[in-house]
């Protein structure tokens, strides 16, 4: 009943079918592009589109025209130095992930982001080293060239060093990621992101912090641990290093406990109090510096057998070309780090251009990125991304543009060129220690899971499936593992929520609101999803547990009793009178057992050679049973049916003419335009499914029933209110 003084909900307008509401409103028809015109306007030059391309591939072009030199200058050039200093100590400790020489951080710190500069659409995020993807790098080094065994057999890496082949294998690897990310941004494929979902993200990067953690053991304890990869790998290292335990340079724990003691605290004391402080407090670089000179005065490589950087070469090396055999030997390593690599720096930049209200382009991103990693491995640096910490320290230090990016690169640049050697003492534990705290985002990830399971449990699934897969079986397998498992989830989804139970019309389900009346004899029938090739099958089967009834036995059952009568009047068993018929037979007559034709038994009911149209609700003549079918309505709700496939049209189109032939009037409502015209397109209209059971809203067709069926009662535990049709608000409650 409706609450005193709520208020009301009154529409007067005509009632409207499909059909009627396409006479009184005629629909304008537009021209549709064909993939021909959208190819011409592709290619289409002129000078308004050329300079709409120039301000596209050059973003910084749009922003240069706006930089306000007295208010941002100074603020990028500060935040420049603070992040040059960060990615200094990055490049050099996320390069050990790789398998790498130490040096070769600073190359990937610096040639990246010149091109990102010039390219991308972002103004806040740093580009470089991202320790994911350097793991990455660095599993596809160990498995081409490892510490221990024989080397894969491929031209051009003779009478190299294993540094230099493992150099030029990195390298060509980020060159072919370079071309997948460039490949994919000419297409305008930069959708695939979205594939990632945050929960596979989370799940992935924190596996992917889990193996970084345990390649960083071997510099934490001091040990000499060759490096692993493929599947389980991650359990061979940590059987090698509990083997090696006893071999644990004390001196290496003791640097390492320090550091990751010193630097959470300050973190930590930096994220409480960021709003007192003007710039966050460097202390990676802090503790770098005075390892170093420690290091250097008490020479710990000699006293206490710590390794150490070494020597630092000064300057750049001259370009190299890659190794085409390398890139049949890693298309599919290097496919996993091209996506990866975008799709972590496309969402921390879409974070900032939230924040700071500008817009980013997918595609150009994808772009910038090729163009960045073809450019940085000419020059033997390895793959690029962001990483979440050193764009923060950008972002929080006050920089406005990429011009800060710049300014981290000639910082790098000065390191490499001229300071390099001071950095030669600092031991390796060091290095390590600080890619271990800087983990610590990434690790406690695994607090999402208790949310998710309470939240969403097909999606703390994907978590942990990505999770563990990645972690037992490699960054790679493991991505194309929680990918799988996600699309399982999307289908499994989409294929069990078809079809929910009868429901108001609100769209409320009665199962969960029985105060809610429901006309007799009709049933609503809402279906949430589009309905498709995987879910026609389950759709069909909650259809006929909603109505209560298989049609298809109902009507061989009926077909049946039309048989038993004809052979009764036949035989002169049975004789129609006005009223009824009358059994003329003085003993028991038995239904029929012919199977014969079973065909014909599901046609439509024919009764043209009855005298009268049988009512099977009635009771039959001689003795014969037929289940009794109460509806005579059926309402489909198609408000969340976004598209319907050819198996969905013929499954969909059965279904219907199930149920027209055990007379149970169906009705469509809410249908998209879209799917409308493809029923028509598509044939699917005949003699017994006509375009004039859809109608424009559930309302209409409710209405329609109740008019077509004035004596339909609503039904209610305790109650029973009439409902005259007229469209009150309270009465629209009541439908359904």
């Amino acid at each position: 009943m409706m609450r005193p003084g709520s208020k009301q909900y009154v529409v007067a307008r005509p009632l409207y079918s499909e059909d009627s509401f396409a006479e009184e409103h005629e629909k304008v028809y537009r021209e549709r592009k064909t993939i021909l015109d959208h190819v011409k306007q592709y290619f289409k030059c002129d000078a308004e589109r050329a300079k709409s391309i120039a301000l596209s591939l050059l973003p910084v072009i749009g922003w240069l025209k706006i930089y306000q030199i007295k208010e941002w200058l100074l603020s990028d050039i500060v935040s420049g130095v603070s992040t040059g200093l960060v990615a200094v100590l990055q490049g050099l400790a996320y390069c050990l992930l790789a398998s790498l020489p130490a040096w070769y951080g600073l190359f990937s710190a610096f040639f990246p982001v010149i091109m990102y500069f010039f390219l991308g659409t972002s103004r806040h995020i740093s580009v470089g080293p991202f320790p994911v993807l350097c793991l990455m790098i660095g599993s596809v080094v160990t498995k081409l060239v490892p510490d221990e065994g024989a080397h894969v057999n491929i031209t051009g890496l003779e009478g190299l060093s294993i540094d230099d082949q493992r150099v030029l294998i990195a390298s060509s690897v980020t060159f072919l990621v370079g071309i997948m990310q460039l490949v994919m941004g000419v297409l305008q494929v930069g959708f695939v992101v979205m594939y990632l979902s945050d929960t596979l993200v989370s799940g992935f990067t924190t596996a992917a912090a889990v193996h970084i953690v345990v390649s960083q053991l071997k510099f934490v304890l001091g040990l000499q641990v060759p490096g692993i990869s493929g599947p389980l790998s991650i359990i061979y290292t940590l059987e090698i290093i509990f083997n090696k335990i006893t071999s644990t340079n004390v001196c290496d724990v003791v640097i390492s406990l320090v550091i990751m003691v010193v630097v959470f605290i300050v973190k930590e004391l930096n994220d409480r109090y960021k709003s007192k402080l003007p710039v966050p407090i460097p202390i990676e670089v802090i503790m770098t510096v005075i390892a170093c000179g420690v290091s250097y005065a008490f020479d710990f490589k000699t006293t206490y057998g710590i390794e150490v950087i070494g020597h630092i070469p000064k300057g750049y090396e001259p370009p190299v070309a890659p190794n085409l055999q390398i890139f049949q030997q890693t298309a599919l390593d290097a496919f996993p780090m091209a996506i990866v690599g975008f799709a972590v720096a496309f969402s921390v930049a879409k974070v900032y251009s939230v924040k700071y209200d500008y817009t980013i382009d997918g595609n150009q991103e994808l772009i910038a990125f090729g163009v960045s990693n073809i450019f940085g491995a000419s020059f033997k640096s390895f793959a690029a991304s962001t990483a979440l910490s050193r764009s923060a320290v950008q972002e929080s230090t006050g920089g406005k543009t990429q011009i800060a990016g710049l300014i981290s690169a000639v910082m790098v640049m000065i390191v490499t060129l001229a300071i390099g050697y001071l950095l030669e003492p600092l031991p390796k534990s060091v290095l390590g220690a600080v890619v271990i705290v800087n983990l610590k985002g990434m690790l406690m990830q695994v607090r999402d899971v208790p949310y998710l399971w309470r939240r969403d449990k097909p999606d703390c699934v994907v978590w942990l499936g990505t999770c563990i897969a990645s972690i037992l079986l490699g960054l790679d397998l493991g991505l194309a593992v929680g990918l799988g498992v996600e699309l399982l989830s999307i289908v499994l989804r989409v294929q069990l929520s078809v079809s929910i139970p009868v429901g108001s019309g609100f769209g409320t389900n009665r199962n969960d609101s029985p105060q809610i009346y429901e006309p007799e004899g009709v049933k609503i029938f809402r279906i949430p999803s589009p309905i498709f090739f995987a879910n026609i099958e389950f759709f069909r089967s909650k259809l006929v547990e909603a109505v209560g009834f298989n049609p298809l036995r109902i009507l061989r059952k009926r077909n049946k009793a039309l048989r038993t009568i004809r052979k009764l009047l036949k035989k002169g068993d049975l004789q129609w009178t006005s009223v009824s018929f009358l059994n003329t037979s003085c003993g028991p007559i038995r239904e029929s057992e012919d199977d014969s034709n079973v065909e014909e038994l599901d046609l439509p009911t024919d009764f043209k050679d009855l005298p009268a149209r049988i009512d099977w609700n009635a009771e039959l003549p001689a003795n014969i049973v037929v289940p009794r079918v109460d509806l005579h309505s059926l309402i489909l709700d198609f408000a969340a049916v976004s598209f319907l496939d050819i198996s969905a049209l013929k499954g969909l189109k059965t279904a219907l003419k199930e149920l027209i032939r055990v007379e149970v009037e169906v009705y469509i409502v809410d249908c998209d335009p879209y799917i409308l015209e493809k029923l028509h397109h598509c044939c699917f209209f005949d003699d017994e499914v006509q375009p004039s059971m859809f109608f424009v809203t559930l309302h209409d067709a409710m209405l329609h029933i109740l008019e077509k069926h004035p004596d339909t009662s609503e039904k209610k535990s305790g109650t029973s209110p009439s409902l005259t049709g007229s469209t009150s608000r309270n009465q629209v409650i009541m439908c359904g």
